[in-house]
């Protein structure tokens, strides 16, 4: 096909097209930013609910793109119409929002490079690909679904690639004549690159978390534009990665295999490529097979982000957990660092997984904990009071009604050099401080002290009218209750009960173990004395008094 029949077949193609290449080069200049500076960003397809692997490759491109003073955008990839959900757009943008995903450039927010949806981009994808066809390097294919489902199973049946390259590209070489009488009997087309690859040779690449890989060249003429003119995912990402100057594509490796076809692509096109960043995909044992297998949206809860508010999980402890993902030396760091965000922590590529990246909720659960125990009581008490409000009213009015005596309990252990780790989830302040609230303490009767014995209420009696002294220190109430224990037949110290057990009745953690159940109906609980100071005398006798009820 000669040159003019090339532009006339551009023409015919594309007639509504009516800028070129130059118009957009120039609309959308290289940016202004400083040297090193990384341009990244987030791609979802508004299908469904965004899920942990969606969350974590949106934090990654937001982590380096902040800690580099650069730009982080975010790319609703909706080319596939069929499978876009209603209000998928704003369900990205909520479920973004909630964990403070915040890209600096989108179609929320603005920004120079826009428009940020590629249904919106046509017009420019469909103008790179009318410069292809003047060149000589892409051209339309009519070959029917009936075609190449019979060209796929002759590949099969040879044993060879599938796909549409070589003699296989029945529509490469038409004539201009022949196209134009297909156009006008109405034979639908899609527009396929014509791909000067040849897969008998080598490329070399450097992916920047895999490192080194040699991939054959492509041959494959794949699809750019389909039949109703919207472009594959390949060229899009090509033109919008372009146009927008991204400098890293850091993208899940189901991406890997795309490698020798976006290459090409960008090659074919005349574009610098940008770096790309496979990072490994989030995996689970599978309780049923014991196989390793990718976090399902399907088959696990926890892959959907919404798992993480309902259940009461903070969701900056989920983002500590993403960054112990994605740099192994993070976790280390931040229990190094109890004054530091993760923020102020330096990631990089050689410190992310290659391979799959367990996803453990065991370990999520202890980071959330590390999380409460650096935070102050009067952290604890708003923020789980602002979860209660949407998900638990009933412990919310309870949190408002005692507002100050609950910051005073969820402050106790909190000043010392090892701050108690007892809560994972706002959930679970319910659950651990339950007994903070007279009408809760009393709901429970005792229902979460599991213990076997019963203890003797008037030996109690006697400590809290006649030895109780709140007005003193730890040290000092506790010598108390030694000298207590020593003038009622138990041993100062547990060391001094095990030297001679026939000598005594128990030893003194016998005595605040028997005050702990009766005031708190658990056997374990943050410091007993601060308790004490907080319920005050009159409450720890109506809770001895209560527990004396109900045992004896």
């Amino acid at each position: 096909m000669t040159n003019e029949e090339r532009i006339e077949l551009a023409e015919l193609l594309f007639p509504n097209i009516k800028h070129d290449r130059a118009y957009y080069e120039e609309k959308y200049p290289e940016r202004d930013l400083p040297e090193g500076a990384m341009v990244t960003r987030f791609g979802p397809s508004p299908t469904g609910f965004v899920h942990m692997g969606s969350l974590f490759g949106s934090f990654i491109d937001m982590t380096y793109a902040r800690q580099t003073n650069g730009v982080f955008y975010l790319r609703i990839e909706d080319t596939d119409q069929k499978r876009t959900v209603e209000n998928g757009v704003e369900g990205i943008f909520t479920d973004l929002d909630s964990f403070d995903i915040c890209p600096d450039e989108s179609t929320k927010v603005g920004g120079e490079y826009g428009p940020y949806i590629q249904s919106q981009r046509v017009d420019i994808y469909q103008t790179y690909v009318k410069d292809l066809i003047v060149q000589g390097k892409a051209y339309p294919c009519f070959m029917t679904e009936k075609e190449l489902e019979s060209i796929r199973e002759e590949q099969e049946i040879n044993k060879v690639r599938t796909g549409v390259y070589g003699i296989y590209a029945a529509d490469r070489d038409l004539s201009i004549e022949e196209i134009k009488e297909k156009i006008a009997n109405g034979d639908e087309y899609v527009i396929r690159l014509k791909s000067p690859g040849n897969p008998n040779n080598i490329i070399e690449f450097t992916d920047l978390i895999k490192g080194k890989m040699k991939f054959p060249e492509s041959d494959e003429d794949f699809v750019l534009l389909k039949k109703d003119g919207v472009p594959t995912y390949h060229f899009a990402h090509a033109i919008d990665d372009h146009l927008m100057h991204t400098t890293h594509v850091i993208r899940a490796d189901e991406w890997v295999s795309s490698i020798p076809k976006h290459v090409q692509l960008f090659n074919v096109l005349g574009f610098k490529l940008p770096n790309f960043c496979h990072h490994a995909p989030l995996t689970k044992k599978d309780e049923e097979t014991g196989t390793i297998r990718k976090l399902s949206k399907r088959k696990d809860p926890e892959a959907a982000v919404s798992y993480y508010e309902e259940v009461g999980i903070p969701n900056d402890a989920v983002k500590l957990y993403l960054a112990t993902i994605l740099n192994s030396n993070f976790e280390e760091w931040y229990l190094e660092n109890p004054d530091k965000s993760y923020q102020d922590f330096t990631f990089t590529f050689n410190k992310m997984a290659v391979g799959g990246t367990s996803f453990d909720l065991d370990k999520l659960t202890n980071i959330s904990k590390t999380y409460f125990s650096r935070k102050s009581g009067e952290e604890v008490y708003e923020e789980t009071l602002s979860w209660a409000l949407k998900h638990d009213k009933e412990y919310a009015e309870l949190l408002l009604a005692n507002k100050e005596d609950m910051i005073k309990f969820l402050s106790i252990e909190k000043d010392g050099p090892r701050p108690r780790k007892d809560i994972s989830k706002y959930s679970e302040v319910k659950e651990e401080f339950s007994y903070a609230i007279d009408s809760m303490f009393e709901e429970e009767d005792y229902s979460k002290f599991d213990g076997d014995k019963t203890y003797d209420t008037n030996l109690v009696l006697d400590y809290v009218n006649n030895y109780l002294d709140l007005d003193v220190d730890n040290e000092a109430w506790f010598n108390k209750v030694k000298e207590f224990a020593e003038a009622n037949g138990y041993a100062a110290s547990p060391k001094d009960y095990k030297k001679n057990p026939d000598d005594y009745k128990g030893h003194v953690g016998d005595i605040c173990e028997a005050i702990r159940v009766m005031i708190t109906g658990r056997l374990k609980s943050p410091d007993l004395f601060s308790i004490m100071k907080i319920l005050g005398k009159d409450k720890i006798l109506k809770r001895v008094e209560l527990y004396n009820k109900k045992f004896n």
